[in-house]
């Protein structure tokens, strides 16, 4: 009999370990509106991708949740592109990286703490801006903004450092124009929308990964890896502002995902005045 039960248990945590695996690749591919206060109509419809916590240059299927999220936004060829941070876990992943934004238009990035290996992982590895920076076709965001043109009005894209965020030195406020029609802020940690309501139109960040380990039950879900987080995926409100919360499409520690599918996401943007 006790070898029966541990026979079964067995089978069970293989299943599991198998579903985990498959699911860090099982890539959600989604498409949400976003009501913006004060947005003048020119811009509404443009379209934004959101990536995030590619976390290249470790084992597992996040690998391919990332390869079919990027070939995903080339297709559908968005206004902006905005992926907010940890980008590399290993520097091998650099050149994955290189690769896969090649050819990936209007692209403005943030680092995330991995990047700085600012982690539990012992053997994260610390990447060097200045490579990011180098990289053909995207605009490294270190604690400064950027503005350019859409339709005839005006947008502003500010991303903040992780450095300066964990030791509160960064204000991204101080930089945002209040001239621009669409004001929007790159930072790789969700938590930065509770400091500023109102100064930003959007905001985009991550770190969270839906929890990555996630066990669900009646009424609710516990997440694993961050028991205690808020604003973990998805859209939330804070005053005007609109802060979306990717689910990242790598993972940490272990090359698992339950409950907590890799998603890329396209926001459009909707005018409500």
């Amino acid at each position: 009999m006790l070898a029966l039960v541990i026979g079964i248990l067995v089978v069970l945590v293989a299943v599991a370990l198998a579903y985990g695996w498959f699911e860090a690749g099982w890539l959600r591919r989604r498409v949400v509106e976003v009501e913006l206060e004060g947005v003048p109509p020119e811009l509404d419809g443009i379209r934004i991708a959101h990536l995030s916590d590619l976390h290249l240059g470790v084992w597992g299927r996040g690998r391919r949740a990332v390869d079919d999220a990027v070939v995903w936004v080339r297709e559908r060829r968005p206004d902006i592109v905005c992926v907010t941070g940890d980008l590399v876990s290993r520097r091998s992943g650099m050149r994955e990286l290189e690769r896969l934004l090649a050819d990936v238009d209007r692209c403005y990035i943030v680092l995330g703490n991995h990047d700085f290996a600012d982690s539990r992982d012992p053997f994260s590895q610390r990447i060097d801006p200045a490579a990011i920076d180098a990289l053909e076709g995207v605009t490294l965001l270190v604690d400064e903004g950027v503005e350019l043109e859409l339709r005839g009005r005006s947008v502003q894209i500010v991303g903040v450092d992780p450095q300066a965020y964990a030791d509160r030195s960064a204000h991204p406020q101080d930089v945002a124009d209040t001239r621009a029609d669409l004001r929007i802020l790159l930072c790789h940690f969700p938590g930065i929308a509770r400091q500023m309501p109102g100064v930003f139109h959007l905001i985009f960040a991550g770190h969270y990964h839906a929890g990555q380990i996630v066990v669900p039950f009646p009424g609710g879900r516990v997440r694993l890896a961050h028991l205690r987080a808020r604003d973990v995926e998805g859209v939330y409100r804070y005053g005007t502002t609109a802060l979306h919360v990717s689910p990242g499409l790598g993972t940490t520690f272990v090359p698992f995902r339950f409950f907590a599918r890799p998603e890329v996401t396209e926001l459009v943007v909707r005018s409500r005045r």
